[in-house]
This record gives structure tokens, sequence and C-alpha cells, in this order.
């Protein structure tokens, strides 16, 4: 039998460098992605600043009365009835200092320095947002302190299971189940146990038609320890498979990230943020547009681009790459932008009363909620709102501000853990000072309200919000 080429036809999802591209941009801060740009133009002849994207920015943070002109894409009118206008172009700069919600309209609040997320931060805010019980949420705060930086779990599972004792008693396959579940948080990779386990972990969501995906899984599970030693060529023979499908295969795992904790995190501080995002009334509806920082500000040297005809057949191929590469990133921008606007009008549906009255009327919510809702994976909505900030009514917050997990409440709903944490502090603001509530009678003020929570959960709320106990509250004369 002769061997001979047939043509077909299929259809098939890769996991295309373009669409890593796009997945990496997303998840950039705003100051990372200002540095990717800058980086970018640096390095590719092909790509220019826009002089008129950027002088028109600078003209709508000079002090224009009217809400910034904006195109289809920066601009998207959420049907939410609101109260009043508010219009963001009142002259102030797109750089604020973030505050508490609720704050940032008084222009003499007290004003915070935004910090660094944490990468625990990151793993305890997905994990009290995920549907599992309190106890299996205690096993997971546990496992997540023991997560290193880089995103590692080195720690023995049965070390893990000595310190939960004794409150809690719990076998290794418990445990197990709880870090499974960790390990489908975001950054991919996270909570692994050594490189393999890593590496598996980053290529289980791809489509299963990502070339050389099942080759790669099969190498991280040990193969890949004598990619160094013995090359690709000595790789494919010692596996009997051709050198193309080995190459493929490594390709792919060079394109992970053995460190995914590194994603998250910074050395140090920042004193002002800049917003991703705009949110503002006008004309009894909400609207929400890309900040201006977020729009792409950078083109195509369409000087270059002409030269590519008559230049060479070496200069005209240098200049062809750089070309594709610009327009693969102008478009990952573009899907940047359509993704955050497509997340955060979501969030505006669902967390309308938060913004029209504070944290007091913020419902639950859970990245499960809005991937389902705006059709995406949850690993991409975690992307789209971390380190990202939102420019509104009530100042600039955090988007992850927009998502709270809930306690059932007596009307057979759920009320938000920060809807309850406002409550208390009313309570504790409107109370006597010569007798100051005490957690069980807050709790039993709560519970007359139709929202039934235990004392210690009371203490907890407190605590968070660094409010004292009765005792350190009482005022005398």
């Amino acid at each position: 039998m002769k061997p001979r080429l047939q043509p077909a036809l299929g259809q098939s999802l890769v996991m295309t460098p373009q669409l890593r591209q796009a997945i990496r941009l997303l998840q950039l801060s705003a100051t990372e992605l200002e540095l990717e740009l800058a980086n970018a133009v640096e390095t590719n002849p092909l790509l220019d600043w826009n002089e008129t994207a950027i002088e028109s920015g600078a003209d709508s943070d000079s002090g224009a009365d009217d809400a910034p002109a904006h195109d289809s894409l920066a601009e998207q009118v959420v049907q939410v009835e609101a109260v009043d206008d508010w219009p963001p172009g009142d002259g102030e700069p797109w750089y604020e200092r973030i505050g508490p919600a609720g704050d940032g309209h008084d222009e003499h609040a007290a004003e915070q320095v935004a910090s660094d997320e944490t990468l625990h931060d990151h793993l305890l805010w997905q994990l009290h947002l995920s549907h599992l019980s309190p106890r299996d949420r205690r096993i997971g705060v546990i496992l997540i302190e023991a997560i290193e930086d880089d995103g590692y779990l080195r720690e023995p599972l049965d070390a893990i299971a000595a310190s939960l004792a004794p409150d809690i008693q719990a076998g290794m396959e418990e445990i197990l189940t709880v870090l499974h579940t960790i390990q489908r948080f975001d950054p991919a990779g996270v909570g692994a146990r050594d490189l393999g386990e890593c590496l598996r972990l980053q290529l289980e969501p791809m489509p299963d038609d990502t070339p050389g995906r099942t080759l790669a899984h099969r190498l991280a599970n040990g193969p890949l320890q004598r990619l160094a030693k013995v090359g690709v060529a000595g790789l494919a023979s010692e596996m009997k498979l051709s050198v193309d499908q080995v190459e493929t295969a490594v390709q792919l795992l060079r394109s992970l990230d053995p460190r995914p904790g590194s994603q998250i995190g910074g050395t140090g501080s920042d004193t002002y943020v800049a917003p991703d995002v705009v949110i503002w009334r006008q004309h009894g509806l909400w609207r929400v547009s890309l900040a201006e920082s977020m729009r792409p500000r950078i083109t195509i040297h369409r000087g270059y681009e002409g030269m590519i005809r008559g230049a060479s057949a070496s200069d005209a191929s240098y200049l062809r790459g750089h070309l594709q590469e610009a327009r693969w990133l102008l478009k990952s921008l573009e899907a940047r932008g359509e993704t955050l606007l497509k997340v955060v009008q979501c969030l505006i549906r669902q967390q309308a009363g938060f913004l029209e009255f504070g944290d007091s009327a913020l419902r639950p919510l859970t990245l499960r909620e809005v991937a389902a809702e705006v059709g995406l994976h949850e690993s991409t909505v975690s992307r789209a709102i971390a380190r990202k900030y939102a420019r509104t009514p009530r100042g600039t917050i955090p988007l992850r501000g927009f998502f709270a997990s809930g306690v059932s409440n007596d009307s057979g709903g759920e009320s938000s853990s920060t809807a309850i944490q406002a409550m208390i502090r009313e309570l504790i603001d409107a109370e006597d000072p010569r007798k100051p509530l005490s957690d069980a009678r807050l709790a039993e003020t709560l519970k007359s309200s139709g929202v039934p929570v235990a004392r210690r959960t009371v203490a907890k709320y407190r605590e968070a919000m660094n409010i004292p106990s009765s005792q350190d509250r009482v005022r005398i004369g």
C-alpha cells in the first residue's frame, strides 16, 4: 500500500499563539498593560503610538464637562434604571486614590494606599466564592496558606492533616478533594506538588484537539525529565515517535508557566490606581466605558507597511513577520476590551443596588454565575477582573468588590457577607457608647431583621472590619 496525500475538511479549536497572547493580556493590570505596549512599540518597527488617540485622551482628561466621546467598543449602555446623572468628564484625572466603596464621592474622605494583591488573597477570594461546605472551606484555607509564592504546594498532606487537628479530623481523600478544587482556580497550575503536575493542570483546560496536547500530557508524567539529557531526537527515538510529534508537544509545554504563582502579586505597593472602566449614570441608565488609559493607543506604522512591496525578499519577510505580530496584538487588545466590557455589564446588571445604595445592597454573586451569564469560562472571568478597577459614583473600587459570598436569610434568599458587615457597622455606629452591643446582641438584632447569623460569625465579620470588641468600645462620660 503506497502512502498518498488525501485532502480532508474538519473543524478544530487550537490553542494558538494569538489565543495565548489574548489570555495573557487579559489578566494584566493597567500598569502592566502600559509597560507591555511600550515594550511592543520599542521592539516592533511596525508598531507606533497613535498620537491622535493620546491627544484626544489628554483633552478628555483636561476638564471637559461632558462624558468623553466613545466608540462602539469603548461605551456600552446597561438597561438598568438609575437615579440621576453623573457624567464622568468632571475634570478630575482618571488616576485616583482608592478608598472604600461609598467614600470615593467625599473629597475629604480618608485616602488609602492600594496594595498589591497577593497570591493567597487571590486564592482565598476564589475559595470563599466557591460552592463548598464550611468544613471544606476551612480545609481549603489551610491548604492555601501552605501554597508558596511560586504557586506550589510542597508541604506534605499529612502535615496539612496534622495542622487541621484537633478541630477537624480529615483524611487524605478529603484533603485531596479540596486540593483538586483549588487546583482549578486561577492561575492555572496553582496548587501543584511538582513541575509535572503543574504542567498537567495547565494542559487540562485546553481542547482535546490542541496539537501536541495528549503527548505533552504524557511527557509531563515523567519522560520530560530526560529531555535535557537526550534532546528531542533522542526522546523521540526512545518513545518510538517522530521528531515532529515530540517537537510539537515540547513546544506546547514550553509555552506553559512553570511558576504560575508569580503571575499574582508584586514586591511593592502603589499609591495610585488607574481605573480600567468608568461607570456612570446618564438619563436614568447605567453606562460603562473603557477608561482612556485602556483604549488601544498604538497603531500600525503605515510607512514601514508601505515599504514591504519594494523591499528585498529578506527585508520583506522580516517586515511581514512583524506586521503579523502587530495585527495579532491589536486584535488581542480589542478582544481584551470586549471581554472586560461584557463582564462589567453583567456586574452592573447584577449589582445595580450596590452602585445605588452601597455595601448594604450588595447581593451574593459568584464567578460561576457571571461566567454562565456572559458565556465565558470561570477562569476567563477571574482573569478579566483580576487587579482591575472601576471608577463609579461611589469612588474607584476593585471589580472583585462586586462579588460576595452569601448567607441564607429567613425570606428564602441570601444576604451577602459584605451586606451583613455593613449592617453590623450601622448597628455599632448607632449604639450607646456607654452600653455597646455585644456580639451576641448584634447576632440577635440581625436575626430579628431576617438575617440569622451565629455570634462567632458576627465576631469574625467585626474583626475583619477592625472594630474592637464591646468591652474595648465602652466610653465613659
